[in-house]
């Protein structure tokens, strides 16, 4: 059940991040060794740092979420992360969703799936 002020959020999220644009760190593709993970450039004569059209875009708050939503799952429920059966149960099925760790072995797993059945726990990565 998610609240109308949160509904109006997401809505206003979803078309953020539509128009937001891959941030990318200047210079990634000139170098191999350079991750295109984004970096805030530095450089005085920086193409980038001064705006320029073709150099791509700068993170900016405007690109943000409204904080009613940051951290959220598409639905508007909170994500937990569980890595053992026991955090399913400190879970409340209408306002949380769990993700399970990836460092969760087959039969803790499967333990965690069952306890998330029995709980009515949504699990976004079954």
């Amino acid at each position: 059940m998610v609240k109308k002020e949160l509904k109006s959020s997401l809505k206003i999220r979803k078309k953020i991040k539509k128009r937001k644009p891959s941030f990318k760190r200047q210079e990634n593709k000139r170098y191999k060794k350079l991750k295109s993970v984004w970096r805030a450039p530095r450089g005085i004569d920086s193409k980038l740092k001064k705006d320029k059209k073709s150099r791509g875009k700068r993170v900016r708050p405007g690109y943000s979420s409204p904080t009613a939503v940051k951290g959220l799952s598409r639905t508007g429920h909170k994500i937990v992360h569980v890595s053992n059966p026991g955090d399913v149960d400190k879970m409340h099925h209408t306002t949380e969703v769990a993700i399970i760790s990836a460092n969760v072995g087959g039969r803790k797993r499967a333990e965690i799936l069952k306890h998330a059945e029995e709980k009515k726990v949504h699990i976004m990565n079954k």
